[in-house]
């Protein structure tokens, strides 16, 4: 396949024609003469976008479990942004210790999502997402035993090591379950799961901070019970998920597996889309303001720690509901203008959350109640772009086989390094100036450039569109 930006022109002999019947379908390898590969004769349900016909229901306990994971994972990591001025109380240490605390996880989220990924397209999606998601809560718990600060450090990364895990395991199961229609719809499900746990939790954990002077040991707490229900997220994960790539012969499996190489992971980036999006994601700053606002709302806004956690449910409200109506604002977009809708609706989006970040940020108010409401206001805009456009646009150009992978090298590896590098310096910034002054120079500026730089999608996405089918035959022909 010379004539796209994926590879070169196969010159090996065509492999001996025949038939492999497994749980999920019949499959053939093609007869002399026939390009290489294996393709579908009757139906195969690990990969629903075969035919576009494939039935994705019974999918419904599979996304809850994964939408828990998801809040469960994100919510470990809002813990120390929520907990923080209790923990810089026990152990004497500023917001530039926050920023340290922040690029931990970030760079976790660099090094680790993508060697998780990895795993989890050879060894099978639901076993590492048991480990990551359910065993690894134990070191959650661990951390609630810290002694210094040094130890919080320690234990702590090691937890993270694992939470980072699930997004792009998650995202890159999401393909096989569902049908490229209905991508935009599953995606923002998910969020929206994901988002409605955290409007529970997050203030049900804070109640261990009550009050004006909470107990100094409420993190430890929260620790130890966020830790509790990672597990049984685990649980949850291992009852109700079924990997589709599971239900195959075993040596289908084996093959599809020994496929996999991390070049692989490189030369995604051959696919101009991919590219443009590793560009994109250096100007997404939003990880920035979801680890400082919480201590901003109770350092620069008066809210209580535990009125802070109520503010970040509200704005969990305000996710919810973009997340739920942005994958289908979405694809409704796409029916209307076609593959460059989602184009058109990202920055719309992007141009109205640097605007909502200015009215919550820049502002001059204090208070719980506004504090609440403009929380709203910026969860309500927050989910649209990257449920209903970003994700469904990387799975839409990125061969079936490497979403996963496609997931973790575009926001684990490259937006997870630049985040956490971004979060050392903006804690000290933020210690020596204002939240206020980082939150406008490093998440409402950066988001008004990337509206502009989102008009260079408009010539090469539908492009890669209408190749994704070429190169998800390469990837099983083995030639990508």
């Amino acid at each position: 396949m010379g004539n796209t930006p994926m590879g070169d022109d196969d010159t090996r002999p065509d492999p001996i024609s025949g038939t492999v019947s497994t749980e999920t379908g019949t499959l053939f390898a093609r007869s002399e003469g026939s390009a290489p590969g294996v393709a579908v004769i009757d139906s195969d349900s690990r990969r629903p976008d075969a035919t576009g016909e494939e039935p994705t229901k019974g999918n419904g306990k599979a996304m809850a479990a994964m939408g828990f994971s998801q809040a469960v994972d994100n919510s470990e990591g809002g813990l120390i942004n929520t907990f923080f001025p209790l923990i810089g109380v026990a152990f004497g240490v500023g917001e530039g210790m926050l920023g340290l605390l922040s690029a931990i996880s970030k760079f976790a989220r660099m090094a680790f999502g993508p060697f998780w990924a990895m795993l989890a397209d050879k060894y099978g999606r639901k076993k590492v997402l048991i480990l990551v998601t359910g065993v690894w809560g134990l070191w959650t718990v661990a951390s609630g035993f810290a002694p210094t600060f040094t130890w919080l450090l320690i234990l702590y990364t090691i937890s993270v090591v694992g939470t980072v895990a699930s997004e792009p395991i998650i995202n890159g199961l999401l393909p096989d379950l569902f049908k490229q229609s209905q991508r935009g719809k599953a995606y923002g499900t998910i969020r929206s799961i994901g988002s409605a746990v955290g409007i529970l939790m997050g203030p049900a954990i804070g109640l261990f901070a009550m009050g004006e002077n909470p107990d100094g040991n409420a993190w430890r707490y929260a620790m130890w019970t966020m830790g509790g229900i990672s597990i049984l997220s685990g649980v949850l994960i291992a009852v109700w998920v079924t990997d589709p790539r599971q239900n195959t012969s075993r040596e289908d499996m084996m093959a599809e597996a020994g496929r996999f190489k991390i070049a692989d992971g490189i030369k995604l980036f051959k696919i101009p889309t991919v590219s443009l999006m590793a560009g994109m994601v250096v100007l997404v700053t939003s990880l920035v303001l979801l680890a400082f606002y919480p201590n901003f709302l109770v350092v620069e806004r008066g809210l209580t720690v535990f009125q802070s956690t109520v503010a970040m449910s509200a704005f969990s409200v305000g996710a919810v509901l973009s997340a739920f109506l942005g994958g289908r604002l979405a694809d409704l977009f796409v029916r209307r203008f076609g593959e460059k809708g989602r184009i058109m609706l990202m920055q719309i989006y992007l141009v109205s959350f640097a605007a909502t970040v200015a009215l919550a940020t820049q502002t001059s108010y204090e208070g719980f109640l506004p504090g609440v409401g403009l929380s709203f206001v910026l969860g309500l805009v927050f989910s649209i772009g990257f449920s209903g456009c970003v994700l469904p646009m990387v799975s839409n150009v990125v061969p079936t086989q490497l979403n996963a992978t496609a997931f973790a090298m575009l926001f684990s590896l490259i937006q997870g390094g630049l985040t956490a590098l971004m979060a050392l310096g903006v804690g000290f910034i933020a210690e020596a100036f204002s939240n206020q002054t980082m939150f406008l120079f490093f998440v409402v500026v950066p988001y008004l450039l990337n509206a502009g730089y989102w008009f260079l999608f408009y010539r090469v996405y539908p492009q890669d569109v209408e190749r994704q089918k070429e190169r998800t035959e390469q990837v099983g022909a083995g030639t990508f």
